[in-house]
């Protein structure tokens, strides 16, 4: 098959500012930020996790009956977060345009987690997603759904580009934010260096890379880097990994969608 061009690296197509992202901030500019989480997914998983600490929830009528046929997820917040209140209100209370399906929380930013001990590989190999600078919250979203669909360990980020863990991001990600840990770090070549001392073989996607994504090793575990549009991979990240790898497709389309190759890619590597 022939090679793809150098700029064939897995697409990131949107662009969505901070005011999509849901984050409202502490209301001292210190401690931990809150967030807003909405659609009915993103909000029963958070209320389910012990982790994370909920200020409010904000729910119509049909969408507080659909939480209680979930069992003891309003119990677990206690009666006075609660809100039961209507639509045009919920809107109002989110950035425009959000699909809340009648419900919304507004939460605290879970811990921070810290690269050796969210990625400590186990006898599992389960693989560790890197992202580098991709900042589009849809995919982002679907990746940490594809995350949690194949077993991954933990998603690591580069914290200063990275959206907040809210909004349409979490309402992408169906509730697997809550359960997939997200690791921001300041510099991505160093993380994969330290994800290299823990026995990961960092696998960089590429359009333009020789090997498949088949041919990673499979006995060892898998640091899976996947790069942003355009360029793809930055330079120093690309060289930091053990092996650049593609997906084969048809020559005919030039590349597939981010959070699309970061599922094939994940199929791939587990299942065997």
């Amino acid at each position: 098959m022939a090679k793809k061009p150098k700029n064939t690296g897995p697409k990131d197509d949107k662009r969505t500012g901070p005011k999509a992202s849901g984050k409202t901030g502490s209301p001292r500019g210190d401690g931990p930020a809150r967030l807003w989480l909405y659609g009915r997914h993103a909000v029963a998983a958070a209320l389910a996790n012990p982790e994370r600490r909920v200020r409010r929830v904000l729910a119509t009528r049909n969408a507080a009956d659909w939480l209680a046929e979930r069992g003891g997820l309003l119990e677990n917040i206690g009666a006075q977060k609660f809100e039961d209140t209507k639509p045009d209100a919920i809107d109002r209370a989110l950035p425009s345009g959000a699909v809340h399906q009648g419900l919304a929380a507004e939460v605290f930013d879970l811990p921070r987690m810290r690269l050796k001990e969210a990625c400590a590989p186990d006898d599992e190999a389960r693989p560790v997603i890197v992202l580098d600078q991709i900042t589009d919250p849809q995919n982002i979203g679907a990746i940490f759904r594809s995350a949690a669909a194949f077993g991954a360990r933990a998603i690591v980020v580069q914290d200063r580009r990275t959206p907040p863990l809210s909004g349409a991001l979490a309402k992408a990600a169906a509730g697997a934010i809550e359960t997939v840990p997200c690791v921001p770090v300041v510099n991505i070549a160093r993380a994969l260096e330290a994800l290299q001392g823990l026995g990961y073989f960092c696998a960089g996607l590429a359009g333009e890379a020789d090997k498949s994504v088949a041919d990673a090793p499979k006995k060892m575990p898998i640091a899976l880097v996947l790069g942003a549009e355009g360029a793809g991979l930055r330079q120093l990240v690309a060289a930091t990994c053990d092996a650049l790898v593609r997906i084969p497709i048809a020559p005919s389309m030039e590349s597939l969608n981010v959070s699309t190759a970061a599922a094939v890619a994940l199929y791939e590597l587990t299942r065997k």
